[in-house]
């Protein structure tokens, strides 16, 4: 493996790794000991690859990516059905951080991508599937596994062992907690956690995030509507009817539960009280 095409700048590529032929590389990325880059790679600018971190072909990276040692970026689909000859990859955005022993695996779909967004942190271990769609700057701790076809919106984290069914959706600035089992669509905003039971809304991230206090307010109202009588979908689609909620927060709240096939995470073990929420 050689002719490797790369920018000119501050860069190192150790002797013992393997480089396919034709493989672009941006300037000041170091491609650290044992690392294997299959063919028709993009390798971004200042980026870092660890001691035998894996790009499988058709993985694109964009600029000050870190690949840990032992991840797997675009292996192919944990699918018994998969057709290996299909054209297709992985992308992942600037900034974004692969931890040791991740795996990212690519489209079922040809030519097609699983997306990483900018400025994710994939901790130890853990896992998105096939034709994944995750955000800007969302957080995988360690072990999280999200099957095929999971979307994620900006901003959301998920606790260390969490497990995120086929085709969920999962709406921006969540917080879900560790060990959390996810065979719903999580609307944007709340906190989740055990199997599919709302906890509320997700106020530190949103305060964290600088949310306007009139939006926070609204968001708190249209959750009481929304889940009040055990019916989302049509409480939400009546807020909207009516144009009860004025912030653009409030109503992406809502609009979310008028798609999907998966149902929607709830209150179940306890009714929620935001009435003392500061």
């Amino acid at each position: 493996m050689e002719k490797v095409s790369s920018e000119s700048g501050a860069g190192v590529t150790h002797p013992t790794a393997q480089v396919a032929e034709g493989t672009s590389v941006g300037s000041g990325t170091s491609i650290g000991p044992g690392v294997i880059i299959e063919g028709n790679v993009v390798v971004g600018r200042d980026c870092r690859l660890a001691a035998y971190a894996v790009l499988r072909r058709g993985t694109i990276l964009g600029d000050r990516v870190e690949v840990d040692s032992f991840s797997v970026i675009g292996g192919s689909p944990q699918d018994l059905h998969f057709d290996r000859s299909l054209v297709s990859g992985v992308r992942i955005g600037n900034g974004s951080v692969i931890r040791e022993s991740v795996t990212i695996s690519r489209s079922t779909l040809e030519n097609r991508y699983t997306e990483i967004g900018r400025e994710c942190l994939f901790m130890a271990c853990s896992h998105a599937a096939h034709d994944c769609r995750i955000g800007d700057n969302v957080i995988l701790a360690n072990g999280v596994m999200l099957a095929g076809h999971v979307q994620v919106g900006d901003h959301t984290f998920f606790g260390g062992g969490a497990g995120i069914h086929q085709f969920c959706r999962i709406g921006e600035s969540v917080m879900l907690g560790g060990h959390g089992s996810i065979s719903a669509d999580v609307p944007p905003f709340l906190i989740v956690t055990d199997r599919n039971d709302a906890f509320g809304l997700n106020l530190v991230g949103l305060r964290r995030r600088g949310f306007p206090r009139e939006a926070i307010r609204e968001l708190k109202l249209a959750y009481r509507f929304v889940y009040e009588e055990g019916k989302p979908v049509e409480r939400a689609r009546l807020a909207l009817e009516e144009g009860q909620f004025e912030s653009e927060e409030a109503r992406g709240f809502l609009t979310f539960f008028l798609s999907g096939t998966r149902g929607f995470a709830r209150p179940r073990r306890r009714k929620h009280d935001m009435r003392n929420d500061a």
